[in-house]
């Protein structure tokens, strides 16, 4: 794993709000490190409005980001993957694609905030919740010594790194 960058593919049903959140969090704190995606198994085919709100209230890059099929990202010619993260336990339970060159894949299941209901603030507090759980994990993902680690302790890690709450 010792190219210039390592991809992460987050994967989420829907694709409209986890996964598009973990995407904008890897690429700007990952420091050029990593360049990371995201996908849906039956992707919305819209980012949630309440995500890139979200998103752009905390100063993150929101341009680049729109709801897709994870079948993009199994075709010959995908960016090849080092990671792929389920964020929702429908997508952990479905059967994946076959992804070239084996990605290492861990799940982080985060509840869903697009599937909130409630007042406004409720809403948005389901929002922030997913920001804040996702933000700390992928802080804990970048933190490891990945050009130092064994593959199984590596995925060891990533696991553990999935059942991290923000408590």
């Amino acid at each position: 794993m010792s190219k210039t960058h390592m991809n992460v593919l987050f994967v989420c049903t829907g694709n409209s709000a986890r996964s598009i959140i973990a995407e904008a969090l890897m690429n700007q704190l990952g420091g050029g490190r990593f360049r990371a995606y995201s996908a849906g198994s039956h992707p919305a085919g819209f980012v949630n409005p309440k995500a890139l709100e979200l998103l752009e209230r905390n100063r993150f890059r929101t341009g680049e980001l729109r709801s897709k099929n994870w079948d993009e990202f199994a075709a010959p010619d995908a960016p090849q993957m080092d990671f792929v993260l389920t964020v929702c336990d429908k997508a952990a339970g479905e059967v994946c694609p076959v992804w070239p060159g084996q990605p290492m894949s861990a799940h982080w299941g985060v509840e869903d905030p697009a599937a909130a209901t409630g007042t406004p603030e409720q809403i948005d507090k389901a929002f922030a919740d997913a920001f804040m759980v996702l933000q700390r994990r992928i802080a804990l993902f970048l933190n490891l010594p990945i050009e130092k680690l064994e593959k199984l302790s590596l995925l060891a890690e990533l696991q553990k790194i999935g059942r991290v709450t923000n408590d």
